[in-house]
């Protein structure tokens, strides 16, 4: 017993209490609106046990064909929701970020505090990116192909092998699969900067130290190809290559949905990535030791994507996570400043204080969850974001269909309102460029809103209050609100088109 009990050095401890916090960051009550249409397709593909690949949630593409990229994960995800509700998916998505961190915390360098310090930081910049939604099984991944590839640059330890199978799993759990090739690039253009700036000297040198070669870049080159083939191992075939080329091609995403467009610096959210970025530059140029030009394009590359897109930032912060540690325990020892955290005794008070701080924490996670998943508490929270009352109305009310309805409430009404189909939600990829403007224009009460609904036969509108649609309906003689509170309004033309739900 008392050999078991000594296992709790405060190294470990150390790591427990980091991965605790990233925990407590990543579980919270789910309120994207995308969960939910996620959720609605495990369900079906549970219940109809085949995997859906048409479109059976909206009136406006009804039967098309969909390309459901992330088919394996909506399945884990319906099966936690169907465990345990809101907290099992909570707790998944919990689960989905310590696994990340705690593969990066193995390759971070230095003392445990160090370590953890860098793992807390980079945590609170990649939760922007965190939620109950199968990008997070893309986070995981992520983590396995940085860790990977940061053992062969770092350490020659050759497991690039197993990408290719890494690659098989992702591309059938989210279309995020794309992340997996621009590590891989950037880690081979890494590796090749390296090998021309280190490995080809200007002169003779008569160090004796073993220079970089081409095989590197080479065997990083061969393996992203081999892992190009092994995405084609999914119920779509090798046209799942393209999917990613044709997502960022639909341009309302980079003009109007946030995550797809450059972090909003005035955003305390986005506030840790700018601390991690700031942070690492910094560190790198005060360290003696030099930079790894690997490390520069890695860092940098990310970094670009980032400034691009905040979605970007997750994987930022896997990237930079475990050079901010090196460098930062580097300079501290420059300074002779060194923690020595490793060498506390495990014995006696410190043996107590270590377990007394891991039954608090274990506590205080606990205490977290139930405080957060509250029913009223939750309900709360849930009734800020969806329009709870407006859909119960809209269910008891029947109003006749089609249905107009705000995008940012697409997935909560697939998920709650079966009896009308959605005229869009977050499944861009389903939509295109020329039908998610087409809902802006009406949207935005622009001039053509009018002949935008008419030709969709729409008979029904729910929409935010404050949206200039609401506005416009508001004032126009045709149409009625039967509806409205702080949030939504929900209008029904008087006079209604032919057409059904």
């Amino acid at each position: 017993m008392k050999r078991l009990l000594r296992l709790l050095t405060f190294p470990r401890l150390v790591v427990f209490l980091a991965l605790a916090a990233v925990f407590v960051m990543a579980a919270r009550a789910p309120l994207d609106t995308d969960t939910l249409w996620h959720l609605r397709a495990g369900q079906w593909q549970v219940e109809h046990r085949s995997l859906l690949q048409r479109d059976c949630f909206s009136h406006t593409r009804f039967d098309q064909p969909w390309i459901n990229h992330s088919w394996l994960s909506q399945l884990i995800i319906y099966g936690a929701y169907a465990l345990s509700g809101q907290v099992g998916l909570a707790v998944l998505t919990g689960i989905l970020a310590v696994g990340a961190m705690a593969l990066i915390y193995r390759l971070c360098e230095g003392d445990p505090i160090v370590r953890a310090f860098s793992i807390i930081l980079g945590s609170a910049a990649a939760a922007i990116f965190w939620s109950a939604r199968p990008q997070m099984f893309s986070f995981l991944f992520s983590a396995v192909v940085v860790y990977l590839l940061w053992l062969y640059q770092k350490h020659g330890i050759d497991h690039l092998w197993s990408i290719p199978l890494v690659m098989v799993l992702w591309v059938n759990a989210h279309g995020g699969f794309a992340i997996g090739f621009i590590l891989m690039v950037l880690a081979t253009l890494g590796e090749g900067v390296h090998w021309l700036m280190e490995g080809v000297p200007a002169a003779p040198s008569s160090s004796s130290e073993a220079r970089p070669t081409y095989r590197s870049v080479v065997r990083l080159a061969a393996i992203g190809l081999v892992s190009a083939a092994a995405v084609s191992l999914n119920p779509y075939g090798p046209s799942m290559l393209l999917y990613p080329f044709r997502t960022v091609g639909i341009g309302v995403l980079r003009d109007f949905i946030q995550e797809w467009a450059a972090p909003n610096f005035h955003s305390a959210q986005t506030w840790p990535f700018i601390w991690l970025l700031l942070g690492t530059l910094l560190i790198t140029a005060l360290s003696s030791t030099r930079l790894d030009w690997r490390d520069a394009v890695m860092v940098g590359g990310t970094a670009y994507s980032a400034l691009l897109a905040a979605r970007n930032i997750a994987t930022f912060a896997l990237v930079t996570i475990p050079v901010l540690a090196c460098y930062l325990d580097a300079w501290l020892t420059e300074r002779r400043f060194r923690l020595n955290s490793s060498r506390l005794p495990v014995r006696g008070m410190f043996l107590v204080v270590n377990w007394m701080l891991l039954l608090l924490v274990i506590g205080g996670v606990t205490v977290r969850i139930v405080y957060e998943f509250e029913p009223q508490r939750l309900e709360q929270a849930q009734g800020d974001v969806f329009p709870i009352d407006a859909v119960d109305f809209l269910e008891d009310a029947q109003p006749p269909g089609p249905l107009f309805n705000s995008y940012n409430w697409g997935g909560y009404l697939v998920w709650e309102a079966r009896d009308y189909p959605v005229y869009v939600d977050g499944r861009t990829d389903l939509y295109d460029d020329d039908f998610l403007r087409g809902y802006l224009k009406a949207y935005f009460a622009q001039p053509g809103w009018d002949m935008v609904l008419d030709d969709a036969g729409i008979n029904t509108v729910l929409v935010e209050a404050s949206s200039p649609l609401a506005q416009v309906l508001y004032l126009t003689d045709y149409w009625s609100m039967i509806y409205t509170d702080d949030q939504a309004s929900l209008f029904v033309r008087d006079d209604p088109l032919g057409g059904d739900r």
